[in-house]
């Protein structure tokens, strides 16, 4: 277990000096250029065919706000580069392509399967990192937690609770969701994690102490979870950074599915013109090298960026002593009892402390329900929370 003394967790103050090492090349001026003249196609093909229901949804999307968070931004261009390898699947096309009765058409076939080949691989690559930045922050996470059972039993959890996340997903696929569907209740899921994050980090009295000592997560731990994505805390210095060139890229990806959307919708009516497709291979060029360039980027930045920093670098602040707990030593063989509150739960519960043996290890005893409680409601954040995005 990595020792926690004299640490405290990263300030904004402290993310911004360490960003500074790290500038994100701007984005090339055709990322925009080419959004726009996307667009410009899609209002084209508007002026053939009026929207259909569907595709005012889209456009109602394409004409709001991007979102702010970071990783709310990777998930929803994963969403997006999905419904376009859906667009891009042969069985989906328009029957007139499918058919390739004219010369046209087949070029326009081989075009086709070309964009779907970079989305594939795009998608891919972003899944990897993904995957990885989770398991890398988790195994970061567990150095600082006791290395003996409870070591493994978030382990246990870990594993536990993402076959029950990855079971919600697929009962929602076999019973008929969309793409849409499923990143939404993803999404969803994240946001609980959240919530119970911040609720963890806030904890007091008793249940604070049980958190500490009998799941043994480190006072340090808990002042950074509660910080960290505070409106104004350390997260929003990376958005404000990093965001802007990711909010583009959003923007770019949603256009070219819009744009493979109402083309599908029109091609009996207003076939995509030799120009125009030429537009759209521009656009998936671009943006499947710069999305992967961001990505690479970022990926650098969290891998090197710290948890924790000394109270020293962190501003001259003296590190935390604890004193919200009152230290007892109790004899070899006797018992300790402690009654309290659990707050969100109102209720009492008494635990006994007994001391097994001359080294003075102690096993807690206490009603099982609370148990569950602590280690569902405690471990999740540890086993689940994407903590650098």
């Amino acid at each position: 277990m990595a020792s926690t003394e004299g640490l405290v967790p990263i300030t904004r103050t402290f993310l911004a000096s360490y960003y500074d090492k790290y500038p994100f090349a701007p984005l090339s001026d055709d990322v925009s250029r080419l959004s726009s003249e996307i667009r410009s196609i899609s209002d084209e093909l508007l002026n053939h065919l009026p929207p259909t229901p569907g595709d005012n949804l889209l456009l109602q999307e394409v004409d709001g706000e991007v979102p702010h968070k970071i990783d709310e931004n990777l998930w929803k261009n994963r969403e997006h580069i999905e419904e376009i390898l859906f667009l891009l699947e042969r069985s989906h096309w328009p029957s007139a392509l499918q058919q390739q009765s004219t010369l046209d058409d087949a070029e326009l076939a081989v075009i086709f399967g070309q964009l779907k080949d970079k989305f594939q691989n795009i998608l891919k690559f972003l899944e990897s990192f993904q995957s990885k930045n989770s398991e890398r922050v988790f195994n970061t996470v567990m150095t600082y937690m006791p290395q003996d059972f409870r070591g493994t039993l978030i382990r246990q959890q870990r594993e536990r609770s993402e076959r029950n996340k990855l079971a919600e997903v697929e009962a929602l696929v076999n019973s008929g969701g969309s793409i849409h569907d499923r990143y939404a209740l993803l999404w969803k899921q994240q946001m609980e994690r959240r919530r119970q994050l911040a609720q963890l980090g806030s904890a007091t009295g008793v249940y604070k102490t049980l958190v500490k000592y009998l799941v043994g997560v480190p006072q340090v731990l808990l002042d950074f979870i509660r910080q960290i994505n505070d409106d104004d805390g350390p997260m929003e210095e990376q958005r404000q950074r990093y965001g802007p060139p990711l909010y583009s890229l959003t923007t770019m990806v949603l256009f070219i599915r819009l744009l493979l959307s109402l083309a599908w919708g029109r091609f009996e009516v207003g076939k995509l013109k030799r120009e125009q497709v030429a537009v759209l291979e521009q656009a998936v060029d671009v943006y499947t090298t710069e999305f992967e360039r961001f990505v690479r980027f970022i990926s650098e930045v969290f891998a090197n960026s710290p948890f924790f920093i000394s109270a020293e670098v962190a501003g001259g602040i003296e590190a935390r002593k604890n004193d919200d707990y009152k230290e007892i030593s109790v004899a070899a063989g006797k018992t300790y009892e402690v009654l309290g509150i659990i707050p969100s739960a109102s209720l009492h519960h008494k635990m006994k402390r007994r001391v097994l043996d001359s080294e003075s290890f102690y096993k807690v005893i206490c009603v099982p329900k609370l148990m569950t409680y602590i280690w569902d409601y405690t471990i999740n954040w540890l086993c689940d929370h994407d903590w650098k995005l």
